[in-house]
């Protein structure tokens, strides 16, 4: 095999991942040696093995060896891409980047493969992998899929996104204020419009921002961006406790419905954090009520005998003896 001073590789290529932690690589390749060699072109340019390049000179290795490949250009991006989708974890952002890219570059240099909008996954034997087609001519996504593991639908939901959205839905991903749910929402617009969108809707649920989209396919954008404005919506704060209460309301009518007991001594703290709850409620309900105030609301001094009563009974039943023992 052949072999190179390490010195020698040019590592200007963007794709490559220089930047992270490789120890557990090091102490894989002392103890089992380096499986895959890097890979560089004729110019001595590194095209996939980042990782192991810089395990392998932080180790102080010299001479290493590595696998020469006469590409061109897209071929030699198209395996920097494929480096990074199969053997690097990346963020899901980077991910969509790397699985558009390598699709408009794999439709180019195989123009007999099946393309990304001939690719229909609407039933069960089209998400199926077409192992039995010949490799030129599988699309982008069925040959990803099997070098991933990731399924057809993910992989084409994430070209989409990258394709379709704005650089402000882009960025506003990056930053975290936007997931991929939200995201395949907006994308349904024009790039205009997500430009203008996005920022209204940033915070918003996804289930929120797709009435508002089903909305403007309706009404129009203007018009249903004026609406939505011009309408009150609930804070994120209070969507989530009306989640949060749903399910609470529903454990709570089973364990009473049910008449569920327990002797586990954490019935102690569900009741303090009961307690603590309850208080909250009232003074939830004071602030949303014209009149400032509660009907038919349990005094503090009636609820705490309410508690201590509570935790005596189970204090009570957990020092009597039980079938065994008497």
């Amino acid at each position: 095999m052949q072999t190179i001073n390490i010195d020698s590789i040019k590592v200007d290529n963007h794709y490559l991942r220089l930047d992270t932690n490789v120890d557990k690589l090091m102490k894989s390749i002392e103890t089992v040696g380096l499986i895959h060699p890097l890979v560089i072109n004729e110019n001595d340019e590194l095209i996939s093995g980042g990782r192991r390049y810089s395990a392998l000179k932080e180790m102080g290795e010299v001479d290493i060896p590595i696998i020469r490949v006469s590409k061109n250009n897209l071929e030699q991006e198209l395996i920097s891409i494929d480096e990074n989708l199969v053997r690097k974890d990346l963020n899901k952002i980077e991910i969509e980047k790397c699985l558009s890219r390598g699709r408009e570059i794999y439709e180019e240099l195989f123009p007999d493969a099946v393309k990304f909008s001939e690719e229909d996954l609407t039933t069960p034997a089209q998400n199926e992998l077409q192992v039995e087609m010949p490799n030129e001519k599988r699309s982008f996504i069925d040959l990803t899929s099997e070098k991933t593991g990731l399924s057809k639908k993910v992989i084409k939901s994430a070209i989409e996104r990258e394709e379709k959205s704005s650089e402000i839905v882009k960025k506003l991903r990056e930053l975290g204020s936007l997931n991929a749910t939200q995201a395949n929402e907006l994308i349904k617009l024009s790039k205009d419009e997500q430009e203008t969108l996005a920022p209204v809707v940033e915070g918003k649920s996804a289930k929120e921002i797709k009435g508002l989209v089903k909305s403007i396919n309706q009404k129009g954008f203007d018009t249903a961006l004026e609406e939505y404005t011009n309408t009150p919506h609930l804070p994120k704060e209070y969507t989530g406790l009306q989640t949060l209460l749903g399910r609470t309301n529903k454990v709570m009518a089973k364990i009473l419905i049910e008449e569920i007991h327990t002797q586990s001594d954490e019935i102690h703290s569900i009741l303090e954090q009961i307690n603590t709850l309850r208080i909250s409620l009232d003074q939830f309900l004071v602030l949303h009520t014209s009149q400032g105030q509660v009907t038919n609301q349990v005094s503090d001094e009636d609820y705490n005998d309410v508690i201590s009563e509570a935790i005596t009974s189970l204090d009570r039943s957990s020092d009597s003896p039980t079938m065994e023992e008497s």
